[in-house]
């Protein structure tokens, strides 16, 4: 645990400097993050890159009033400070959380029951791609679209985070898993992940191979626009959509005739505007469902790059590509390597 008596007062971050390109992502000096009631305070060793950090660089998706303007949604490092009404951590422990924002820094504060501890035998580096892909799939896919064993699954995108991290966890929990992707490289990289079937969305149409197998019985989502439809008529009987992005606009027209005939369910949710006490029971759930499964390796998050703090805008370059397979990180803090690399 460090002595926080000579602790810095600032800390490096990279802020959003205006609404662009990654190009406005620089590197600036910050106060240090206080804990408030609940709170704690991580020294950042790696902080995951997520499709809502670019968002809300391009200035579509504004921060909640509480939370920092710095960008990142999960991080992994030393708990060094702990706020109060803390009881469940303390100095010197290792976690990875889910982040209100600021995870593109040093020092980041967030509730302490949005932190778990790093699985055994997993890196910080590997660790800090788990809370924002985990929390997202597990509360939309179980959760929300009550996906079951026997059940098939239509993943989009399925080689991102939120893909990869989609197909482990659906074929681990007894679903049949099939999913879109847009390169034939992209397609194998998700077979070898369990996918029963993917799909090159360049080539073939998902909707005849999904009505082929009788349609799927939860979707999940992120594309939006076109898809919406083609979505539901993607969906056996019974089938739920869930929603989980807009790549491509989230306006449509939409036959709710189907919905009724067919007895549809459209769902869907953000993670960042849920309560605290929401992400706190996610958490919960994730500690006593998938932590086993990190633990005994049978579920892991697949590594794409990692770039120091400093290039934060060559990772963003990256993710918004599209070239990259599962997680983005940025590398933040030089004195846990020494853990990183056990």
């Amino acid at each position: 645990p460090e002595d926080t008596s000579d602790m810095t007062e600032t800390m490096r971050a990279i802020e959003i400097t205006e609404p662009g390109g990654p190009d406005v992502l620089q590197g600036t000096t910050r106060p240090r993050p206080q804990p408030k009631h609940g709170q704690v305070i991580i020294k950042v060793a790696y902080a995951g890159v997520n499709r809502p950090d670019a968002l809300q660089r391009a200035g579509k998706y504004a921060p909640p009033a509480t939370a920092s303007d710095l960008p990142g949604l999960e991080a992994s490092g030393e708990v060094v400070e702990v706020g109060p009404g803390v009881t469940t951590l303390a100095p010197g422990d290792l976690v990875c959380a889910l982040l209100p924002g600021g995870g593109y820094a040093e020092y980041v504060a967030t509730p302490a029951a949005h932190c778990l501890p790093i699985p055994e035998g997993m890196g910080l580096k590997e660790a800090a791609c788990l809370p924002e892909t985990f929390f997202t799939v597990w509360s939309n896919l179980f959760m929300r679209g009550g996906l079951k064993a026997g059940e098939k699954v239509l993943i989009h995108g399925g080689s991102s985070g939120i893909g990869t991290t989609a197909i482990q966890l659906a074929r681990i929990l007894g679903a049949r898993v099939f999913v879109t992707a847009g390169t034939d490289s992209k397609c194998t990289a998700c077979m070898k992940l369990g996918a029963e079937v993917a799909i090159n969305y360049r080539d073939t149409d998902f909707v005849d191979v999904l009505q082929a197998e009788g349609g799927a019985d939860v979707i999940l989502d992120m594309v939006g626009g076109s898809y919406i439809n083609r979505n539901l008529k993607a969906l056996a009987e019974d089938g739920r959509l869930v929603q989980i992005a807009f790549l491509q606009g989230a306006k449509q027209e939409v036959n709710f005739v189907t919905l009724m005939t067919r007895r549809l369910t459209m769902t869907g949710s953000t993670l960042r505007p849920q309560s605290d006490l929401a992400k706190a029971r996610i958490a919960e759930e994730l500690l006593q469902n998938v932590w086993p499964l990190l633990e005994q390796g049978r579920v892991a998050p697949v590594m794409d790059s990692t770039y120091d703090l400093s290039e934060a805008n060559d990772a963003h370059r990256r993710m918004e590509a599209s070239g990259h397979i599962g997680k983005i990180v940025l590398k933040v803090g030089g004195a846990l390597d020494a853990e990183a690399d056990q």
